[in-house]
């Protein structure tokens, strides 16, 4: 199937590991010409080597919306517009309700202010090419989590702004969707589950609890999702929370399950 995407000017955010490269390397194998920005520089230059000249890295801490704004501007200088957002950057940091509200308010920022400050300079050019926006979303911001405040409040109110930015922008015929996972098994995952005292077993309980297959799912499933909703194929589909989580967020605990077990 030709999803129509040669050619096409995509930047992600976050894009050196996890969830991000994977993304940065399923647009490359459309043929697109893909932008990723990212503060780790090794990692991110090793993708860009590993995937050729139609893939170029940009070192930015988004935290800085001054720096937003010049990712921007060196993609339209290096490949002449934009026609792809992915709003991947961000971090759950685990800070609960305990924290201060002065760092509940940095952290929502860290999470949150780079997708509205990249949207908002990546809009004139996504306007002449009528492109699309992706965000990520979290399980986080529906299910709740414990000790996530501020990580589900960022994620929250990007699914808000999913549907908000869906309407406002529906008359430049730029499509924004917002994609969600629930347990994804990034590296940075995988780490946390190497320092647990028994990793496989630490890792199975957390795959037991997805209804379908009861295992996790991988960064390139929802990289795949990621280049469907910014293709043709998806060419009147906008405002959308997709879900891609092997039904975590949505299913009855028990499918998937040995009721006889019980």
């Amino acid at each position: 199937m030709d999803l129509g995407l040669r050619d096409k000017i995509v930047l992600v955010t976050g894009g050196a590991k996890g969830i991000g490269a994977a993304t940065v390397e399923a647009f490359s194998a459309e043929d697109c010409k893909v932008v990723l920005v990212d503060r780790d520089a090794e990692t991110g230059m090793a993708l860009e080597k590993a995937l050729g000249s139609r893939v170029r890295y940009i070192e930015a801490d988004l935290t800085n919306t001054e720096a937003c704004k010049k990712a921007i501007e060196q993609t339209v200088s290096v490949f002449g517009g934009l026609d792809v957002l992915v709003n991947n950057a961000g971090f759950n940091d685990g800070l609960g309700l305990d924290a201060p509200p002065e760092d509940f308010m940095i952290s929502v920022q860290n999470n949150l202010l780079h997708v509205y400050a990249m949207t908002h300079y990546a809009l004139p050019q996504l306007r002449i090419g009528q492109g699309c926006i992706l965000n990520l979303g979290s399980k986080v911001s529906v299910t709740g989590q414990g000790n996530t405040s501020a990580y589900a409040a960022a994620k929250g109110a990007i699914s808000g702004l999913t549907r908000e930015w869906a309407v406002a922008l529906a008359p430049d015929k730029i499509r924004v969707n917002c994609v969600i996972p629930a347990e994804c098994l990034t590296d940075q995952y995988e780490k946390f589950f190497q320092i647990q005292t028994n990793p496989e077993t630490a890792k199975k309980a957390v795959a037991d609890l997805v209804p379908f297959a009861q295992r996790l799912t991988t960064p390139k499933e929802i990289a795949q999702t990621i280049v469907f909703l910014a293709s043709d194929g998806s060419s009147h589909t906008t405002g959308q929370l997709v879900f891609v989580d092997g039904g975590y967020t949505h299913f009855d605990r028990a499918v998937g399950h040995d009721h006889k077990k019980w």
